[in-house]
């Protein structure tokens, strides 16, 4: 099979990887029940976004890592048929680390895979950084971000013919003002075989902390790759889910369609939905509620007067009169009491209530 990438016509040759093992702790409340491959990122299952990304490059096999609650992924994800590609699952005995998962799902028979974390949200075009990957004949390619803070993540550097010369993790203030770029890891790799040699089998194994620093010290070649126009976020906490939710509602993601209209539900004709929100099938919303700039999944019900703006609500939520929700993220079946107040920054996970006149 062949797919359309942007106009070009390609043949798949190589597998995908992603590792979506973690336990999203970073996350909680939102992946108590929910691993954080499958919440729910304007109402689609998060891996969806990666596999989509993967398909149109026409890499059709995809392994999936997993290691925490993997029944719930395979229930939703099946083989893969569903979304036009095959998905292969290997569950982790025990956590073994980005490069130690890496090792333990792949073969040196498969050739080169592209390896991806699984709390990436891009709309990067894979066909760019293996075209770049294939005429480097390098051993490893690294896909980098550009950040405005990169504090919380780790800069890479690299020289003008983008060969990777250096780490430096979670760099403080006085380290980034010397710097010329501020280009982190954006959890994209791709991989020949001959880097399985520098990995342990059965081992707990880091890439960052173990294996880039040995390619380094091998003078493997060793690139990179800078995402230029396309979208980049780490969702791993909630205020980088929520901003990702608030990117795409803003047309900063470009690369993916977003279905606006609802079907089987009701809406009344005295509500207020503003262009930019998306509604789920088969909700219920009121006169006079009014709705600005959010996301609402299936089956939400939200009263008369209440009113959501900037947040993401889950599946099968109540809100009740004159509620107000504003920038928060309120999962599965939750009810918020009349006239509640769920204010910036709160997270509710399943299943809370909020009784009448409640503030968080």
């Amino acid at each position: 099979m062949t797919f359309e990438a942007f106009g070009t016509r390609i043949l798949p040759f190589m597998k995908a990887l992603i590792l979506a093992g973690g336990k999203g702790t970073r996350l909680r409340p939102l992946t108590v029940y929910t691993p954080k491959p499958i919440v729910p990122v304007v109402n689609r299952p998060f891996l969806l976004y990666q596999i989509e990304i993967l398909r149109r490059a026409g890499i059709e096999d995809i392994t999936l890592s997993l290691n925490y609650q993997p029944d719930k992924i395979r229930h939703l994800l099946g083989d893969g048929g569903e979304f036009g590609v095959n998905i292969d699952y290997v569950t982790e005995p025990q956590p073994m680390g980005t490069a130690g998962a890496y090792k333990y799902a792949v073969a040196p028979e498969d050739g080169p895979t592209i390896v991806l974390n699984g709390d990436i949200l891009t709309d990067m075009v894979v066909k760019r950084v293996i075209d770049a990957h294939k005429d480097s004949g390098a051993a490893a390619t690294i896909c980098l971000a550009e950040v405005e803070d990169a504090s919380s993540y780790g800069l890479v550097r690299t020289d003008t013919a983008l060969n990777v010369t250096s780490f430096v993790e979670k760099p403080d203030a006085d380290q980034l003002a010397t710097e010329s770029v501020n280009h982190i890891n954006a959890g994209v790799y791709i991989l020949e075989p001959s880097v399985l040699d520098l990995i342990q089998a059965d081992a707990n194994c880091s890439f960052e902390y173990e294996v880039f620093p040995k390619l380094l010290e091998n003078e493997s070649a060793f690139k990179a790759h800078v995402l230029e126009d396309e979208y980049w976020c780490d969702i791993g906490t909630p205020e980088k889910y929520l901003q990702a939710h608030m990117d795409f509602l803003g047309g900063r993601i470009r690369r993916f369609d977003i279905e606006r209209e609802t079907e089987d539900g009701e809406i009344a004709t005295a509500a207020s939905v503003d262009g930019k929100s998306v509604i789920a099938d088969n909700c219920i919303i009121k006169p006079n509620a009014v709705i600005r700039n959010s996301v609402i999944g299936e089956g939400v019900q939200i009263e008369e007067r209440a009113v959501i703006e900037n947040s993401v609500i889950w599946p099968h939520t109540h809100i009740s009169n004159n509620a107000l929700v504003s920038g928060a993220v309120i999962a599965k079946s939750c009810y918020i009491g009349k006239n509640a107040r769920v204010t910036a920054g709160s997270v509710l996970g399943d299943k809370s209530s909020l009784t009448d006149y409640t503030s968080v």
